[in-house]
């Protein structure tokens, strides 16, 4: 969600700062070394708990507004007597709130219609003006108008739940939340979710208190639905996160990235060796690797579902969902399959999706165009192999930076590909529904966008 200014109120500044995922973040050398990467690579319990207390010692004042809400507190992490499942149990639709939240009075509610073009540049400029930046203003995502209609629209969306706040007297759009229908398998259980995402108020209404007034109304609005739980993620500790995960960052622009700062020249490293390092192949190397057609949904489907099995938390899809999800859209989103030249069998998968990032105050460049590890399945090709060749397609295609979460198997290519870690980490949150136990990264099989 979006960073909070110095005018937030800490509930505020709390809620604001719930970056869904990291924005570069200048964190690595261009060494590579492995050396650097294990430093800081490991995200251990320990450390979680260290952070956790430290969210406790801030004072309830902190999450005033968190520990009114059905999600996991700190006082019970840890207590193994309390079962998995829903924290409140659902109630009849029509018992739930039938108007609006009161907002501001200068302030009205509007549902932005994300096929209306002019609704969508307004969504769009909101966000690439106001939504994440890095802690040193250097850089600032920058999600194009084809990457919102992928988004916000997959099979069975509600419009309902793509929310906007106008400025009564100017209908100026100034802030935005949304939420997305979801089915997360959570353990043995697959629970109808909503995804939330995309929160952002105005730099100016930062003190306004508007941000827990949206999450409310984005709540009653999915509980219209039936829907009583759902998924997001943040960039800071909020009561109580199910995992945390890091980015790592793999250059395929190495100079660019040094000339921006979003990478640093690595200790005795010069320019040219820098770039010598990160050189990647001309051609991708695994036989039949392809760019994924709309005929191998049914087999990217079933290699999905059987590696998406194995993981504690990941979700449910079905042919319209990896449809929608993972067919090519130019620039928002990329997938390849490898088809057996002997038996024409699908066996092998990867994505990534497209999130630049606008470059703030550099004379010489304007937009860090990012590629983000999506989901990828090896069977017949080793994962290693089918990565470096999503890092080749992504270098062809000009990209600057290849970033992945270590969720799922990716710790497996990370070090061996050249990833660096990032500073920043990333928090899984589930509304509405307990685990007992934290999760490992490994263990967590969804990525949200």
């Amino acid at each position: 969600m979006v960073v909070g200014d110095n005018n937030s109120s800490p509930d505020e500044e709390q809620i604001l700062n719930s970056d869904p995922k990291v924005v570069p973040d200048a964190s690595h050398g261009s060494s590579g070394s492995s050396s650097s990467a294990l430093a800081g690579a490991e995200i251990d319990i320990e450390s979680v708990a260290r952070r956790i207390q430290q969210a406790l010692t801030v004072g309830n004042k902190q999450h005033r507004f968190w520990e009114t809400q059905p999600v996991g507190q700190f006082k019970d992490a840890g207590d193994t007597s309390i079962p998995d499942g829903p924290i409140e149990q659902p109630t009849p639709v029509s018992a739930v709130k039938q108007e609006p939240y009161n907002l501001p009075g200068l302030y009205e509610w509007t549902t932005c219609d994300m096929d209306d073009d002019h609704t969508c540049t307004e969504v769009y400029t909101l966000l690439s003006n106001n939504y994440v930046e890095d802690d040193e203003n250097m850089f600032r995502f920058n999600y194009s108008k084809e990457f919102l209609h992928w988004a916000l629209r997959p099979p069975g969306y509600f419009k309902s739940w793509h929310i906007g706040v106008r400025v009564k007297a100017s209908k100026k759009l100034v802030a935005f939340i949304t939420g997305v229908p979801a089915r997360i398998r959570v353990r043995d259980e697959v629970v109808r979710m909503a995804e939330v995402n995309f929160l952002c108020v105005h730099k100016k209404l930062r003190s306004k208190r508007l941000a827990p007034v949206m999450i409310k109304e984005v709540t009653r609005r999915v509980h219209l639905e039936n829907i009583w739980q759902a998924a997001y993620t943040a960039g800071v500790v909020l009561p109580t996160p199910i995992t945390t995960c890091r980015y790592w960052h793999r250059s395929l622009n190495p100079k660019k990235l040094i000339d921006v700062g979003f990478s640093r020249l690595g200790a005795r490293m010069t320019m040219s060796r820098t770039i010598r390092l990160y050189k990647l192949p001309e051609a991708t190397m695994t036989p039949g690797f392809r760019k994924m057609e709309l005929r191998d949904v049914p087999a990217v489907t079933r290699l999905l579902k059987g590696y998406l099995s194995q993981f504690a938390v990941a979700p449910d899809f079905d042919d319209n969902d990896v449809e929608h999800w993972l067919l090519p859209v130019e620039d928002v989103v990329d997938s390849y399959v490898v088809e057996s030249p002997e038996t024409h069998e699908v066996t092998d998968f990867c994505s990534f999706y497209t999130l630049p990032s606008s470059i703030l105050n550099n004379q010489n460049y304007s937009v860090l165009k990012a590629a983000y590890s999506y989901y990828n399945v090896a069977t017949k090709t080793s994962l290693l192999q089918l990565m470096n060749d999503a890092l080749i397609v992504a270098k062809q295609k000009d990209y600057d930076v290849f970033n992945a979460l270590d969720v799922m198997h990716n710790e497996t290519f990370l070090k061996e590909l050249k990833f660096g870690p990032g500073d920043g980490q990333l928090h899984y949150y589930l509304y509405n529904y307990r685990l007992r136990n934290a999760l490992t990264p490994f263990e967590l099989g969804l990525v949200l966008l």
